[in-house]
């Protein structure tokens, strides 16, 4: 196992350089940049596309000479101030020169500052990551609070009327975008236009600070509410089913029908025998799915429920061009994906010793 786990982690190395080829490579390509953003606000105009107009800018990689020319006469904006601008995001240096700082950068985890809000992209982050972090985790724990005893049921009652009904609303919920089940609970929960159950957005009260610790609990939950159940609709489908199929296959094996034959109780096999060794890949994809909830489901349910979360961030540098915030974030983010990879891995032999991947990959 130990030499499994060296080998993965020396992966971890290429696949990161991997990603950032890609979205460096793509960056290059995408029109507007940091510069056309200050110009369009210089403008008034306020967004960078609002005053945007053919040509790659300065995020495709065009010379100094012939992006101070492009500015300048679309703009009326003295070249002067062009270059200044180049050189206050460093983009006057060439993109392959460019892409080699940021790696040697990132290296030693220095991810920059933020072009826009002056602030270290990694306090930017780790000010942003509790918020996404408990999304994710009360939305995983949720999910498997549901999912666990609903799928025993259903393969304990395989073919009847409930396993029939619950897996129609299953499959329902899976095919209903996040998004969608977000809006239709602002709409009907939020004051849209029925109930006005829970708040609009923001994950605390403005007057949380004064609240007592149970005010403050009931308040968090109170916010937090709307939005797990959106995040939570996706994963609670897949678990469901996978207990199930997990606990079928179990069912049916020999060991079961043994303890049977040797007179033991229905429950007592159930929950003495099959219940650990079909929780095994149940148990051992928690931080997979945890991490799937945290990516997947972080930018659209933190822009529409307005949580200042690192879905919420990565959105807005995004669109203002903030590229030490989108570079950094891609990086953390892979990184923290490949390591919980790693995790669930070891996990599953925790979980299970009979498993050798080891033996798997050779």
């Amino acid at each position: 196992m130990a030499a499994y786990i060296l080998r993965r982690l020396m992966l971890v190395i290429p696949t990161l350089f991997g990603i950032m080829v890609v979205n460096f490579t793509l960056v290059q390509f995408v029109p507007g940049g940091p510069v056309e953003q200050i110009i369009a606000q210089m403008q008034g105009s306020g967004d960078v596309f609002e005053g945007f107009a053919g040509g790659g800018g300065d995020a495709g990689g065009a010379s100094a000479i012939d992006a101070n020319d492009s500015y300048a006469g679309r703009q009326g904006l003295p070249p002067e101030l062009i270059v200044e601008l180049q050189e206050q995001f460093g983009l006057d240096k060439p993109p392959l020169e460019r892409f080699g700082l940021m790696l040697w950068n990132y290296a030693r985890f220095d991810f920059g500052e933020s072009y826009f809000r002056k602030i270290d992209v990694t306090d930017l982050v780790l000010e942003k990551m509790p918020v996404s972090i408990s999304l994710g985790l009360w939305s995983t724990l949720i999910a498997y609070l549901i999912s666990i005893p609903m799928g025993i049921r259903k393969a304990l009652r395989d073919g009847s009327r409930f396993d029939t009904w619950t897996s129609g609303v299953i499959i329902a919920a899976y095919a209903i975008p996040s998004f969608l089940f977000a809006i239709m609970l602002l709409v009907l929960f939020a004051g849209g236009s029925y109930w006005q159950l829970f708040p609009l957005r923001g994950l605390t009260s403005d007057n949380f600070e004064s609240l007592s610790l149970m005010g403050k609990a009931a308040d968090y939950a109170w916010h937090i509410a709307l939005p797990v159940i959106a995040s939570t609709i996706g994963a609670f489908a897949t678990l469901t089913l996978l207990t199930k199929n997990s606990f079928l296959d179990e069912i049916k094996k020999q060991y079961v029908i043994t303890a049977r034959a040797k007179g033991l109780g229905e429950r007592q096999v159930l929950y003495g025998h099959v219940f650990r060794n079909a929780m095994l890949i149940v148990i051992a994809g928690f931080p997979a799915v945890f991490i799937g909830i945290f990516f997947s489901g972080s930018l659209i349910i933190e822009t529409i429920f307005s949580l200042d979360g690192l879905g919420r961030l990565g959105f807005e540098a995004a669109v203002a061009r903030d590229y030490p915030v989108i570079f950094g974030t891609l990086f953390i983010f892979g990184l923290m994906s490949l390591v919980v990879g790693i995790l669930s891995d070891i996990m599953y032999v925790l979980v299970d010793p009979r498993i050798d991947f080891e033996k798997r990959e050779g």
